[in-house]
């Protein structure tokens, strides 16, 4: 049986991207001696994560998506970000994609600085120049959405990553994309408990997938987090850190939206 097709919306994300760096439509830019495929050590963002292991929150900071359309104006994200850090967010999630999420490397660089955290580039990447406008900007993480990539391809992406000091957060949904990460090593992994193809949200079916997951890495629950009672069930089943966006962008008060979902001190 051959692995599911990535969502439109996910296919659309990525040609834009594809355009905006001159990348050939569904080709990669991998680089031709790609970095170390071990885990990195020392990286800041992962020892935030240890640190905090089972109740680890990486809040996000983005300007809109396809849901929510563009909310430019409708908050100040680099203070957003300062609430983060004052609340006891552990890092930082920054969306740079700026067509359809409406945000860019240089917010990142904004927030990273103003929090002080340990920050994650969000993009949908297509060229490994990506991934150096990341380390620019003073991410310590890149996203990598398996879904978009063949193994080998993410691997290569994995390794210049860390070759520039990246730890690689790999983003899954399915046994097919867990099925890519197979014969390596892997410092973040992530499950999205929203389906791109439907847009529903469904903790079960991640923690049904926990198991599947490479046991040296830590372990990140990802979208749809809307309740203390997700956090705890999701933590009870075992991941290590929980990525919360909608949730505490659209919240009138961020902080104490924190404090409800994981009791995180004010």
């Amino acid at each position: 049986m051959s692995a599911p097709s990535p969502p439109d919306i996910l296919l659309r994300i990525a040609a834009r991207r594809r355009e905006r760096y001159g990348v050939a439509p569904g080709e990669h830019i991998v680089p031709a001696s790609p970095g170390p495929g071990g885990r990195a050590q020392g990286n800041a963002l992962c020892a935030a994560l240890a640190a905090q292991r089972g109740r680890a929150v990486i809040a996000e900071v983005k300007m809109g998506s396809p849901k929510l359309g563009s909310l430019v104006g409708s908050f100040d994200p680099v203070e957003q970000a300062r609430t983060y850090a004052r609340s006891g967010a552990a890092a930082l999630s920054v969306v740079v994609e700026p067509d359809f999420f409406h945000g860019s490397y240089d917010l990142l660089y904004q927030c990273r600085r103003a929090s002080g955290l340990p920050a994650i580039a969000k993009d949908f990447v297509v060229s490994s120049r990506q991934l150096a406008e990341a380390r620019e900007a003073g991410a310590s993480a890149v996203l990598l959405i398996a879904a978009l990539y063949e193994a080998p391809t993410l691997r290569a992406y994995a390794g210049e990553a860390r070759r520039l000091g990246l730890v690689p957060l790999i983003e899954t949904h399915d046994t097919a994309d867990l099925a890519k990460l197979e014969g390596s090593l892997w410092e973040l992994v992530g499950v999205n408990n929203r389906d791109l193809h439907t847009f529903r949200v469904d903790l079960d079916h991640s923690i049904d997938l926990l198991d599947r997951l490479p046991t040296e890495a830590l372990k990140v629950a990802e979208s749809g987090i809307h309740s203390s009672e997700d956090v705890e069930r999701l933590r009870d089943a075992g991941f290590d850190a929980f990525l919360i966006g909608e949730s505490l962008i659209t919240a009138q008060d961020p902080a104490a939206k924190l404090v409800e979902l994981v009791g995180v001190p004010s």
